[in-house]
């Protein structure tokens, strides 16, 4: 092993430390501390190792003679000049300088102090609780502010302005969990939280679903034939394309990164020619009148959020649960199907297959000399499937296709939320009525 030694003039230090305690509540803390390099003290204790055992020697009976002081004084005697008594030890004089701190004093400054961390400091907190800090992609007012506070009721919901933002507030203990949204019901899978899932080492260890109620916003007093664009998010756009024609709104329409956003943007400048589309509660944050209310094209308009976490949980089987995969092959997708027959195998259903572009290697090329070269696109394949990693049937099945793979991860083996769903508002025919 190779010695590390600080710069020069300063020497590396072996530090060696005794204490000497009692409970009675008159004692003297008494702390020594050695060095073993070459130091001279200026009150006269020498440089080697039997002076400073000799000082140790001065300590122990400046300890005993203050301890008779205090009995003295107790007991009505004269405590003058008793701790002054001890003349020379080993040819010391008493003029060594050797504080005493009174143990009482030496717990009060202790105490003062603030505790060290411990590891139950680092350890992962309660899944559900009022500490919880949870990231979530948006501002106060987003959808995915309620999918997190669905998720971990009374947490503390920590805003981040992108996707990517809130992966690594996760990462880097500035959040306990992550609530983002990976598919809906209308508009599809958010591809970029997919990727984002292969680039980080987060977790997947638990989902909820929310159903999403649009509104169509805008400032005080202004009518929709003032409407001149329509600004959202690209999902909540493409969610509500069919009712923004039966409004009449032949406008522009403008995607910005999240809903409440929108209605902050609008809110912020003033823009009397714009309209949000944004939840009920953006529209109460931002002073924003609600033009039209359950604007979704479809009223089973339901956001699938997942929950990420830096350690995963321990899967069980005494609920349902779903588990997350990521794969891939060199020989392209030929392997599907021998992959999802390992799961019809053993009767596990797939509940999402996603293939996302291989973004090492997007293109493979096949050299055949009598056709040809044929370029192939190469893909990542998310799936989930309805069973926990505690299951003998999933352990086999991974297994199996482990086999068939180059490439295998388990994103995360969590809950399925099972809560009850109903549509956002009514039925469609009483989201008509309340489009005007």
């Amino acid at each position: 092993m190779q010695s590390l030694s600080t710069p020069s003039p300063i020497k590396s230090l072996i530090w060696q430390r005794s204490r000497v305690t009692r409970v009675s509540p008159n004692k003297l803390v008494l702390q020594c501390i050695y060095n073993s390099d070459s130091v001279s003290f200026k009150n006269g204790v020498g440089p080697n190792r039997a002076d400073w055992q000799s000082s140790c020697a001065i300590l122990a009976s400046k300890v005993v003679a203050q301890q008779q002081s205090i009995d003295k004084s107790a007991s009505g005697g004269d405590a003058d000049g008793v701790a002054d008594h001890v003349a020379a030890v080993n040819g010391h004089k008493t003029s060594v300088e050797l504080n005493l701190v009174p143990i009482e004093k030496a717990t009060s400054k202790l105490t003062s102090r603030q505790n060290p961390l411990s590891i139950t400091d680092f350890c992962p907190p309660p899944m559900h609780g009022s500490q919880l800090r949870v990231a979530y992609q948006g501002v106060p007012g987003a959808y995915s502010e309620a999918a997190a506070g669905k998720a971990y009721p009374n947490c503390e919901a920590t805003p981040c302005d992108q996707f990517e933002v809130a992966f690594q507030a996760v990462e880097l203990w500035i959040a306990d969990r992550a609530v983002l949204p990976v598919e809906n019901s209308l508009g599809g899978s958010i591809h970029r939280n997919y990727d984002l899932l292969l680039r980080h080492r987060l977790h997947i260890v638990g989902e909820v679903q929310l159903p999403v109620h649009h509104c169509l916003l805008a400032l005080p007093g202004v009518r929709k034939e003032y409407i001149k664009r329509v600004i959202s998010h690209p999902q909540a756009l493409a969610q509500c394309e069919l009712t923004l024609t039966k409004l009449g709104l032949q406008v522009a329409r403008e995607a910005v990164d999240d809903t409440a956003g929108a209605a902050e943007y609008i809110a912020a400048n003033n823009l009397r020619d714009t309209a949000a589309i944004a939840s009920a509660r953006a529209a109460e944050l931002y002073g924003m009148q609600i033009l039209a209310d359950g604007i979704q094209d479809d009223s089973s308009n339901v956001t699938r959020f997942v929950m990420l976490a830096r350690d995963p949980i321990i899967p069980r089987t005494d609920r349902p649960f779903k588990t997350s995969i990521v794969f891939a092959h060199d020989k392209g997708t030929s392997v599907l199907f021998k992959v999802l027959s390992a799961f019809a195998f053993r009767n596990i259903s797939l509940t999402k297959i996603e293939s996302r572009p291989h973004r090492n290697r997007p293109i493979r090329l096949v050299d055949d000399a009598n056709v040809g070269t044929a370029k192939h696109f190469e893909y990542m394949f998310y799936v989930d499937f309805e069973a926990s990693m505690a299951e003998v049937r999933a352990q086999n099945a991974l297994a199996e296709v482990q086999e068939f793979t180059s490439f295998l991860r388990v994103l995360g083996s969590y809950p399925m939320d099972m809560t009850p769903w109903c549509p956002s508002r009514g039925d469609d025919d009483d989201d008509e009525k309340n489009l005007f």
